[in-house]
């Protein structure tokens, strides 16, 4: 059976094209936690392969015969919210089976069912570790727990410190290593008591030596991952491919598995034929299929959009506010980082290319179809390029008569001109063009570069319409801005090669009439026209 690009569970060598999960962290430094009798955390953004990562470590502890290690997923308690007697149950059982599963220890589970159950659920799970040490001292246990935070309540405020509570009997009555797996590192998990006590997890697991994240494959591994394809069925990518594939995941490890699968399998053609090559504009078309798919790696990435310390954080991002993000409180923004939303060196800004668009479609999904504008009304019929001087003219009157009531719509109203114009814009060129967002941050801007096929029948392999538009937010003087923003608009254009560039400019000054908000003019700098929008 040939591999495929693997987009859901844990990976499979037999099944999936996959990397050595074991270089994807630092080992010895792991190892040398182990061996010390620390206890730690290992924490990372969902499907980035942690799961594949810890069954790996697993299996090479176990392999080692130094310890005997098990994986356990206590996701399952979950449900029990606040319910410590029914969520320890849930986590306890699941435990006792997967020490079983990974070790061979049948006694253990039999142990639990016999007498562990019958435990106040208060210190049920201390007793069940401390059994499972005991039963062999010579190998000490170590336990790889996953999906803590998914925990809450009181449940998870149990589960931590019954593990606190074992930690001085370490290792002959307690594991030598407890590992705690999940999204967020365990100072940032903030937990309501059934009091209505809040309570961090630093303080209810105040025994954690160190915290692990597992970061994104580097661009090397990224293309490296790809090639494995190659050599297994002959289909070469273009070299054009590699640069953009790393600017649109940043070695994010699901998008590079999700893109290879778009482009190897979902591509109807390419997979009857391996001899095809995969293109460029193949790869773009598959970049928007699952752009536009809203799979549930995009749709949970998206429902982080409305925790209130991510809100604080993309909100700046998007509007590209002059104060940035350096203000904001640094455990926020490693917050939005651990998550995987935000990366911050060199600077502050959206992880990729595909989550600086996924991100602003979905904040705009339901308005897109809200919008009363029909594409047809913006196509040139002699020619079938977009008027885009009828296109904005109309966003103009649209945005004068409606902008307060759609705006207040928005969560992220920081940004609400700017996500409105992409909403009107991606309702026009939805299943025919392409946009292509940037942020520039401290400068006041969005860039947009939209791509428009002038042949339906060819697409993006024939002739194309590109243009730029640029957003910027009025905080001074308008003649300052438009001079500045001219400058950017036409050294945008250049780089992308569009043929047509319009900068708008927002002036969100309180006190100014719509008479003096609206106006449309055109300059010229360097030989090249721009259109320029007051709104």
């Amino acid at each position: 059976m040939e591999k495929q690009f693997n987009t859901a569970g844990p990976s499979v060598p037999a099944d999936h094209y996959l990397l050595d999960p074991l270089t994807r962290v630092d080992l010895a430094e792991i190892e040398s936690l182990i061996e010390t009798k620390r206890y730690f955390v290992l924490h990372a953004p969902r499907q980035t392969g942690k799961t594949t990562a810890l069954l790996a470590l697993m299996e090479h502890l176990n392999r080692q015969g130094r310890y005997r290690c098990a994986y356990a997923n206590i996701e399952g308690a979950q449900a029990a919210r606040g319910d410590v007697q029914a969520g320890i149950s849930a986590a306890c059982h699941a435990i006792a089976r997967s020490i079983e599963d990974a070790t061979g220890e049948r006694a253990l589970y039999d142990w639990y069912r016999r007498e562990g159950e019958a435990i106040d659920a208060r210190d049920r799970l201390t007793a069940l570790l401390r059994h499972w040490s005991q039963m062999a001292p010579q190998r000490p246990a170590v336990l790889l727990l996953d999906e803590v935070d998914a925990l809450v309540g009181d449940t998870l405020i149990s589960l931590l410190r019954q593990i606190r509570a074992g930690y001085a009997q370490r290792p002959m009555a307690f594991p030598q290593t407890v590992v705690l797996c999940g999204v967020r590192d365990v100072r940032d998990y903030r937990i309501h008591s059934g009091d209505g006590e809040i309570i961090t997890g630093g303080s209810a697991f105040n025994i954690k030596a160190a915290s692990i994240r597992l970061g994104n494959f580097s661009e090397e591994e990224t293309r490296a991952l790809w090639l494995q394809h190659t050599e297994a069925t002959g289909q070469r990518f273009e070299e054009a491919i590699w640069p953009e594939l790393w600017e649109d995941t940043r070695g994010q490890p699901w998008l590079v598995n999700a893109l290879g699968h778009e482009c190897t399998w979902q591509d109807k053609e390419l997979r009857k034929n391996r001899a095809l090559p995969v293109t460029l504009e193949r790869y773009k078309a598959a970049r928007e299929r699952l752009i536009q798919s809203r799979a549930t790696h995009l749709d949970q990435l998206t429902d982080k959009l409305r925790e209130p310390r991510v809100h604080a954080v993309i909100s700046r991002l998007l509007a590209g506010g002059d104060e940035a993000v350096h203000d904001l409180p640094s455990d926020d923004l490693q917050y939005v980082e651990d998550l995987g939303l935000i990366r911050r060196i060199p600077s502050a800004e959206i992880s990729n290319r595909i989550y600086r668009e996924v991100i602003p479609r979905e904040l705009t999904f339901s308005t897109q179809y809200m919008l009363p504008q029909q594409q047809a009304w913006y196509v040139r019929p002699s020619d079938r390029r977009l008027d885009m001087d009828k296109l904005l003219a109309a966003f103009q009157q649209f945005f004068r008569e409606n902008a307060d009531a759609w705006i207040e719509r928005f969560q992220y109203r920081e940004a609400g001109p700017q996500l409105l114009l992409q909403a009107f814009l991606q309702r026009i060129v939805n299943g025919g063009g392409r946009i292509s967002r940037e942020y520039g941050l401290g400068r006041r801007r969005t860039d947009l570069f939209l791509e428009w096929p002038l042949d339906e029948a060819q697409g993006f392999l024939g002739p194309v319409q590109r243009v730029v538009l640029e957003l910027k937010i009025l905080h001074r003087s308008l003649e300052a801005t438009i001079e500045e923003g001219l400058t950017q608009t036409a050294a945008y254009a250049d780089q992308c090669g569009a043929q047509e560039a319009h900068l708008i400019v927002f002036d969100r000054r309180p006190g100014r009439s719509w008479e003096e908000k609206i106006f449309h003019r055109r300059e010229t700098i360097g030989g090249r026209t721009i259109g320029v929008w007051g709104m």
